[in-house]
């Protein structure tokens, strides 16, 4: 596919990879082409034959990606490491799945893995003996003939990327996909949803992570498209002005943090223009569920250009996945004709495998299914998947595998969910089903999601296994409580009274069963570093149990 798209496409811009304060070095497909090439000889260089598996711990960079490509064409396995996970962590990845190298973007990260017996550390670039310096050296080359017969090696059926689950509940398990899995949903995504040439990507969300692998990374040189690469989370809101992506992957979260900005900027501006968002804000949320908003046309051209201009102007439409979409989030771009196109998939079905399409978008929906893949509601509400982008399996756990793929070859998704019509809604996750003292059955998930839903609650797990009514452990949003009270502690009397409103005016929303009749405000976020949050910024709900055992006990 990647030679193909060389080929076919060789004078478009490829990659766009930033060059610090001069702004972006453009990469055409005939130079990706080449550069791939180079990075193929000094990958080779470090003695991997068809199969091995090499780790790449780094932050996003394009050399990232020149790496993962030159392996790829040599039939080599990818196993890609999150950089914010901790020493013990990524150390089991890399002795789990058997890896000879481990390619570090610096130090920070190759001091994670350097104790490792039988492993050896590279670094990606920045010094002299790191790959990207090689490759500039070209002291390793390979005979363009030998590389493409390696390409021609490789086989659809071939791993290509080892990719390790979160791990909400105990060890990761690396999940095995197949080169063939992610060509069919290249051609099925592309068949079904407007993309072409023409459209940019801009990627800022962690290239470990499926994704933004498979959709972000692979799937825009599949039809010719170019990716732009976010120099940091620091710089995101510049990167989005100069590359004017048409196309971004999100995850809610980012968006929500993007409407807070925009929100908590309003409030500094005089009171005209308060006004003047207020009404652009009323007239768009009319517009977006089909009501009549007779001064749209006024207002959009006034405040919605601008709200635009922010994330460059060209957007098409953002692509979200990792965790629901908040309504009042959809709500609020699409009052600005920002477009939210709600996907879902798992690292075991390559990632998305629904998606909504932009003329047939329902925001509180995971989208259609794909043409191609197979998903059904089982007996007990899971949603069971079957395809050819399904998982071969889990990588040396054969038990695990059986547990998780059927004798019809039915993938076990642990999500519940049903159909309205041909769009998909997700409505919990199996495993987090609670069951009250008196038999009722509660999903914490909706309940959690109105929850965060508050401008003042940043994080909320809602518990009750066993007991008479649900409790919520609450993390609140700190930064929007200062805007709202002044500076205060998490525990402070207005602070505590606060949240309790919010968590009172969400009751009203909920079933009775469904109320959280008592809560308990906790004083420091989530983390991944502290090990409550997986890297994807899912709560570990088993971690967060244990953790605040004595905090729960005392709600009971």
């Amino acid at each position: 596919m990647l030679r193909d798209s060389c080929k076919r496409y060789a004078s478009n811009i490829a990659m766009m990879a930033s060059a610090g304060k001069e702004g972006y070095v453009e990469i055409t497909y005939a130079d990706l082409y080449q550069k791939v090439h180079r990075y193929a000889g000094v990958v080779k260089s470090f003695g991997l034959q068809k199969g091995d598996r090499l780790v790449i711990l780094s932050e996003n960079c394009v050399e990232w990606a020149l790496v993962d490509w030159a392996s790829q064409t040599l039939g080599i396995v990818v196993v890609p490491i999150y950089p914010t996970l901790p020493a013990d962590q990524a150390s089991y990845i890399v002795k789990d799945c058997g890896a000879k190298i481990v390619v570090a973007g610096d130090d920070t990260q190759r001091k994670k893995v350097a104790d490792l017996e039988g492993v050896q550390t590279i670094l990606l670039k920045g010094t002299d003996d790191s790959i990207a310096t090689k490759v500039e050296s070209n002291i390793h080359p390979l005979e363009k003939d030998d590389w493409e017969a390696h390409i021609d090696q490789v086989q659809q059926d071939d791993i290509a990327t080892i990719i390790y689950t979160s791990g909400t509940t105990g060890l990761p398990k690396g999940a095995m996909l197949a080169h063939r899995g992610f060509l069919m949903l290249f051609h099925s995504i592309v068949e079904n949803i407007p993309l072409d040439e023409k459209d940019r990507f801009l990627c800022f969300l962690p290239m470990s992570h499926v994704f933004e692998r498979t959709d972000g990374q692979y799937l825009p040189i599949s039809f010719g498209g170019s990716i732009a690469y976010a120099k940091n989370l620091m710089t995101l809101g510049k990167d989005m002005e100069n590359c004017q992506p048409t196309v971004m992957l999100v995850v809610p979260r980012f968006l929500e943090s993007t409407m807070d900005k925009i929100l908590d900027g309003q409030k500094k501006q005089p009171p005209i223009r308060q006004k003047l968002f207020a009404w652009a804000l009323s007239e768009g949320t009319k517009r977006f569920h089909g009501k009549f908003a007779p001064f749209f046309w006024l207002t959009d051209m006034l405040v919605g250009k601008k709200v635009r201009a922010r994330i460059g102007g060209r957007l098409r439409f953002f692509v979200a996945g990792g965790a629901a979409l908040p309504a009042h989030v959809a709500e609020f771009f699409g009052a600005f004709r920002l477009k939210i196109l709600q996907g879902y998939g798992l690292t075991e079905t390559y990632s998305g495998v629904c998606v909504n399409h932009p003329d047939r978008n329902r925001y509180e929906t995971v989208g259609e299914p794909i043409p191609g893949v197979e998903l059904k509601i089982a007996e007990d509400g899971e949603i069971l998947f079957r395809g050819a982008a399904r998982m071969v399996g889990y990588y040396n756990l054969p038990e695990e595998t059986k547990q998780a793929i059927d004798d019809e070859g039915w993938f076990h998704t642990g999500d519940i969910g049903e159909f309205d019509g041909k769009h998909l809604k997700i409505t919990d996750r199996k495993k987090d089903l609670l069951v009250l003292g008196n038999g009722k059955n509660v999903a914490p998930q909706p309940i959690e999601n109105k929850l965060r839903s508050s401008h003042f609650i940043q994080e909320a797990v809602v518990l009750g296994d066993g007991m008479d009514y649900c409790i919520a452990l609450i993390v609140p949003n700190m930064e929007a409580v200062k805007a709202e009270l002044g500076p205060k502690e998490p525990n402070d009397p207005d602070v505590k009274a606060l949240i309790k409103k919010e968590i009172d005016r969400i009751n009203k929303t909920v079933a009775n069963f469904e109320m959280v009749k008592k809560h308990a405000i906790l004083d420091k976020p989530f983390t991944i570093e502290s090990g409550e949050l997986t890297p994807t910024l899912k709560v570990k709900r088993k971690v967060v149990k244990e953790r605040y055992a004595d905090v729960i006990a005392s709600l009971h």
